[in-house]
C-alpha cells in the first residue's frame, strides 16, 4: 500500500524522497524492520494475552529433561509470525503481482489450518487435534491452486533464449551475450532448475518422453504431482522440526534469507544472464515478502528461542513450511530444497525411517524395533543426553552450510 501511496506522491507532488520506494532493496529493508517491530514489540502482547487466556501448551511425558517444565507455556504464537509476515507485505509489497498475492494467499491458507488443529487441541482438549487426513487434504488444495495458477496464468513467465527461425507468438528481446547475439521471449512454461548440472534448467512435461513425444502435452500431471509432493513434504517437516525451542523459527530463518538471495538473482536480468541462471521476469516483489518472512521468524525467535517464551504452535510451523515450498517452487528452485531445507528432510524421513521399521520388526518378530532412541531425530540426541540448545545450534550450523552450498550450485556445475 505505501509503495502506491510514495509513487502518486512522487508522480502528482514530486515529494523529495518518495522515490525510494522504487527500489526493490530500500522495501525488503523496511519489510525486515517492520517485521520485527511486530513481532517483538507487539509480540509481547499477543503472548501476555494468550497466557491471561491460559492458551498453554499440553506436554506428553516423554522422558526427555526438562521436557515437563514446558507444561502451560503460551502456544499458538504462529498468529505472531503470520502477522509479522502479512502487515510488512501489505504495506510495502505491489499487491497486484501475482507472486505477491499467492505467497499471501499460502500464508492465511496453511495458517488457518495449523490455527484450527492447534484450536483443537488447546480449546477442546483433543490432543490428536485437527485429523491428519483434513491437513493433508488442504495441503493438497493448496498445492493444487498453486499449480494450476502457475500453469494457466499469464503473468507468471520465465525468459527463455530461441534461436532462429523464431515463431512470434511472444516478443523479442535481443542482447548480446559474451560477444554474441541472444534472442530470448518471456513464456509460459514448466521448467525448473536441476542442482549441479550443466544446462540446469529442466522441463517436466519431458519426463513423459519415454511414452512417447506426444506425451509432453501431458506435463501438468507431472508438474502438479511434484508441486503437490513437495508442499506436503516440506509443510510437515517444518511441522516435525519444531519440536524443541528455536530450531524450527532459526533454522526458517537461515532458509529464508537464502530464498531471498535466490529470488533476487533470478529476478535480475543482468544477475541472471551473468550466472547463467533462469531469468524470472515481476519475481523481484518475492524478495520484499522473503524480508517479511525473515524478520518474522527472527522476531519471532526472540521470545522461542530456549527456553522458550511462547511456542509456535501448528498455526506457525505448517504455514512457515508452507511458504517455504511454495516461493522456492515459484522462483524454480524447488529441486533445490532437499539441499536447502535438509535439515526438516532429515527429521521427516528419521520419523518415516522409525514408524517404517517400527511396523515392519513387530509383523516379521512380534516385537517393534527402533532405529532411533526416539524420532525425529532431534529427540534422538535428546536422549543421548545433548541438551537441546546444544542441538539447536548445531543444527542451525548445518543449516547455514546447507544454504551456503546451495547458493554455489548456481555456479557448480
Amino acid at each position: 500500500m505505501l509503495y502506491y501511496l510514495f509513487t502518486y506522491l512522487e508522480k502528482n507532488y514530486s515529494i523529495p524522497g518518495a522515490g525510494v520506494f522504487q527500489y526493490i532493496t530500500f522495501r525488503m529493508a523496511m519489510a525486515v524492520i517492520t517485521s520485527l517491530i511486530v513481532t517483538t514489540v507487539y509480540g509481547r502482547r499477543l503472548i501476555d494475552y494468550l497466557r491471561f487466556k491460559q492458551v498453554g501448551e499440553t506436554v506428553r511425558n516423554l522422558g526427555l529433561e526438562g521436557q515437563m517444565q514446558k507444561a502451560g507455556t503460551p502456544t499458538m504464537g504462529g498468529i505472531i509470525i503470520i502477522l509479522g509476515i502479512v502487515i510488512p507485505t501489505l504495506l510495502f509489497a505491489k499487491l497486484g503481482n501475482v507472486y505477491v498475492i499467492l505467497m499471501l494467499v499460502t500464508t492465511l491458507w496453511l495458517g488457518t489450518i495449523g490455527f484450527i488443529d492447534d484450536y483443537i487441541k488447546v480449546f477442546k482438549k483433543n490432543k490428536e487435534g485437527l485429523a491428519g487426513k483434513f491437513k493433508i487434504i488442504g495441503q493438497v488444495g493448496l498445492a493444487v491452486i498453486i499449480g494450476l495458477t502457475m500453469y494457466t496464468n499469464k503473468n507468471i513467465l520465465i525468459s527463455q533464449e530461441v534461436k532462429p527461425p523464431i515463431v512470434l507468438d511472444a516478443p523479442v528481446e535481443f542482447h548480446m551475450k559474451n560477444g554474441k547475439p541472444v534472442y530470448t521471449q518471456k513464456v509460459q512454461s514448466t521448467k525448473t532448475t536441476i542442482p549441479f548440472y550443466k544446462n540446469n534448467e529442466y522441463d517436466y512435461s519431458k519426463v513423459l518422453t519415454v511414452f512417447g513425444k506426444s506425451f509432453e502435452k501431458y506435463g501438468l500431471i507431472v508438474f502438479m504431482f511434484f508441486v503437490i509432493v513437495i508442499i506436503t513434504f516440506i509443510s510437515n517437516g517444518a511441522n516435525i522440526t519444531d519440536g524443541i525451542d528455536g530450531l524450527a523459527t532459526g533454522t526458517s530463518a537461515i532458509i529464508g534469507v537464502t530464498l531471498a538471495v535466490l529470488a533476487y538473482v533470478s529476478s535480475n536480468t543482468i544477475i541472471a544472464d551473468y550466472l547463467n541462471i533462469m531469468y524470472i521476469p515481476d519475481s523481484e516483489e518475492m524478495v520484499v515478502f522473503a524480508g517479511a518472512f525473515v524478520g518474522a521468524c527472527v522476531g519471532f525467535l526472540w521470545y522461542n528461542s530456549y527456553p522458550a517464551q511462547v511456542f509456535m504452535g501448528d498455526t506457525g510451523s505448517l504455514a512457515i513450511g508452507g511458504i517455504i515450498a511454495v516461493f522456492a517452487i515459484m522462483i524454480r528452485k524447488e529441486l533445490l530444497l532437499p539441499i536447502l531445507c535438509g535439515v526438516f528432510v532429515v527429521e521427516n524421513i528419521s520419523v518415516i525411517m522409525q514408524v517404517s521399521w517400527f511396523k515392519f520388526t513387530k509383523k516379521r518378530y512380534g516385537e517393534g524395533r527402533r532405529i532411533f532412541l526416539m524420532a525425529p531425530l532431534h529427540h534422538h540426541y535428546q536422549k543421548k543426553g545433548f541438551h537441546e540448545s546444544k542441538i539447536v545450534t548445531r543444527f542451525w550450523i548445518i543449516g547455514i552450510l546447507l544454504a551456503i552450498v546451495t547458493i554455489i550450485t548456481l555456479k557448480l556445475r
